[in-house]
């Protein structure tokens, strides 16, 4: 007890839901990014291409959270793509088209996505692998069941999941409403509860956190787990927005999820998270995506603009911009023994 009594005066201290700088800054971008949309491409947010960029939107904004909840941690997780892509083809292929297999897929879906988030947890917070090399290999694992299941070719949804996760409920997409209450629920889970604010400590200072007493190693590997559990809600989201996805759609949620979590200002050093942040850029990448779409591009082109907004994010939150600025306007100072010398000189 005495022990722990720091830790909580530390993690206590001051509002536990602030309007933190990543919020505000990404908030701007998007009212800004709307406003340029609706003059440069009007096409980009008119009704049609909000119903159809909100669930994509949607699905990023439940990966990020994932990815948020590793990065966390101190680490990251590059087995986005393949948990993503597994979690299509088990809940697409496995029904055939049944409804009445579906729940049977959705359960082993889950159980699979479980296992493999525990084998990530095992290889990074067990067996201390470097996080990047210890989920490309699990990707890779991935990419093998997805092959195995599937045989690379794509499978309609079934019915009643397109009807779920693709349908809309007074004029906005079903998928968007599971995406809040997702994100609604991690974000009062980790602000308001013992262990919500004990994973942020761990991830802030491991070190520290150890000291204390805090299971440091089963923290760490929970938030693979629950990494993969939302990344197979994200597939199943995507398996019924789509009606016949392929097997490789997970793809595409790699760097985004990464940019997402740079962009709402969570630190990729560990530590506090920001989620409502992470899912409004979300938002911002699905709705940048849009506008620069409408504008005719390449999409060689659209992926260097999302590298382009990862590279500012990275550079809005970890360069110190105040001791840059110090640094550029101080004066330099010539040495005593310098000044001296060349004082005699110049007499």
């Amino acid at each position: 007890m005495a022990v722990e009594a720091p830790e909580h005066r530390a993690i206590d201290a001051g509002p536990r839901f602030r309007v933190s700088r990543g919020l505000l800054t990404v908030s701007a971008a998007l009212i800004l990014l709307a406003v340029a949309s609706a003059v440069l491409a009007p096409t980009s947010v008119d009704h049609s291409a909000l119903l159809g960029m909100l669930p994509f939107a949607a699905v990023l904004a439940i990966v990020g959270i994932g990815q948020t909840l590793v990065v966390q941690q101190g680490g990251i997780d590059l087995s986005v793509p393949g948990a993503v892509s597994l979690a299509v083809v088990i809940t697409t292929h496995r029904p055939a088209g049944d409804d009445g297999k579906l729940l049977g897929a959705l359960v082993f879906g889950l159980v699979v996505a479980i296992g493999f988030g525990i084998l990530n947890g095992v290889l990074v917070g067990w067996r201390r692998l470097n996080p990047i090399v210890a989920t490309l290999g699990v990707n890779a694992l991935m990419y093998a069941a997805v092959l195995s299941i599937s045989g690379g070719s794509p499978r309609r949804t079934t019915a009643l999941l397109r009807n779920v996760a693709g349908g809309v409920t007074f004029g906005v997409p079903n998928s968007v409403y599971i995406a809040v209450v997702v994100v609604a629920v991690a974000a009062v889970v980790m602000k308001t509860t013992i262990g919500g604010r004990r994973f942020e400590a761990i991830g802030a200072n491991p070190v520290a956190a150890a000291a204390t007493g805090l299971p440091v190693t089963w923290y760490r590997a929970g938030a693979y787990v629950w990494a993969q559990i939302l990344y197979w809600l994200a597939g199943v989201l995507l398996a019924g927005i789509i009606a016949q996805p392929t097997a490789f759609q997970g793809d595409a949620y790699l760097l985004p999820s990464v940019a997402a979590v740079v962009l709402g200002g969570t630190s990729l050093l560990g530590g506090r998270g920001f989620l409502v942040a992470t899912a409004i850029a979300a938002v911002f990448l699905s709705q940048l995506e849009q506008f620069v779409l409408a504008l005719g591009v390449s999409f060689a082109i659209r992926t260097l603009v999302e590298a382009a907004a990862l590279t500012v994010g990275v550079a809005l939150y970890t360069v110190d911009w105040a001791a840059v600025r110090r640094r550029l306007t101080s004066t330099p100072q010539l040495p005593l023994s310098t000044a001296s010398s060349r004082k005699g000189t110049s007499s």
